[in-house]
């Protein structure tokens, strides 16, 4: 089902890679593009990534059947703010953004009734932002989550559920609260350790810092990817999902310190058993992919 208009509203990583993929399969008639940055939407000019650029929210949207946003979480309220007058009737609106509970309670009294908001979020990206950063094929064989309530129309998921599968994506529901208890432990916590452990690094003595940094192994390598992601866009999603990643952070400390005391004592066993059992978890994560 081909859609006739559609907008992004920001033009990170995940924006940019999706009208790229979105130009590419030919889903949709006419590209629209905006962003709060002037050499942002310079630069996708440049590109070439849409159709037309325009400088403000409030005119991206006056004739968009599907609206795509992809801003900071924290953003969301005052662009909704805006662009709320300017949406036509029927219009569907999805997102991209880490985050579910805390958007969806934060804007669902800007959104027009005539208006189905569709929250998304598509697990794909890499350390670098911008639309420089974006590539067509950064959505092939991952996953998408979308949490729709219980008044959302069949007819408009299926529409944003076959955007996410023509660029590649495999498309799973769950609840909004679910979403975010299920991204706490598998992305917000993994950058959480990251940001920690190299923050560990920099505050080290100068001598131990340098040799640390010039003798990193592959694992250590990877928490400085991790680390390098957009500080804004994760400092909003820690604060967003506060309550679930508190949780789980309990967990984790918990299990933390069970590790800590097994070193302490020489647990051999148990930390044989630990390792095997995280072996298996990572062989079958692994062999998903």
């Amino acid at each position: 089902m081909k859609v006739k208009n559609i907008t992004f509203i920001g033009m990170g990583l995940i924006n940019s890679s999706l009208a790229r993929a979105i130009k590419r399969n030919n889903f949709a008639d006419k590209l629209v593009a905006t962003s709060k940055s002037s050499k942002t939407r310079d630069r996708v000019k440049e590109l070439c990534l849409v159709d037309h650029v325009v400088e403000t929210y409030e005119e991206s949207v006056k004739d968009a059947d599907l609206i795509v946003i992809g801003i900071p979480v924290a953003a969301y309220r005052d662009v909704f703010i805006k662009i709320k007058p300017y949406i036509k009737k029927n219009a569907i609106i999805t997102d991209v953004g880490s985050v579910k509970k805390s958007i969806i309670e934060d804007i669902k009294n800007l959104i027009p009734k005539d208006v189905n908001f569709i929250p998304g979020h598509p697990i794909a990206g890499t350390e670098n932002s911008g639309p420089d950063a974006g590539f067509a094929d950064l959505f092939e064989g991952g996953w998408c989550i979308l949490t729709p309530d219980k008044q959302t129309s069949k007819k408009e998921l299926e529409i944003v559920k076959n955007m996410w599968k023509s660029v590649g994506m495999n498309v799973d529901i769950m609840s909004a609260e679910y979403h975010d208890m299920v991204l706490a432990i598998t992305s917000h916590i993994p950058h959480i350790i990251a940001y920690s452990i190299v923050g560990t690094v920099a505050n080290l003595e100068e001598r131990l810092k340098q040799e640390v940094t010039k003798y990193a192994a592959s694992g250590f390598k990877d928490f400085t990817r991790i680390a390098a992601s957009d500080p804004i866009m994760w400092r909003d999603i820690l604060l967003q999902n506060k309550s679930s990643i508190l949780d789980m952070l309990e967990l984790f400390k918990k299990d933390l310190s069970s590790l800590e005391q097994a070193i302490k004592r020489e647990d051999s066993l148990f930390l044989e058993k630990l390792f095997t059992k995280t072996r298996a978890i990572r062989k079958e994560i692994t062999s998903k992919i």
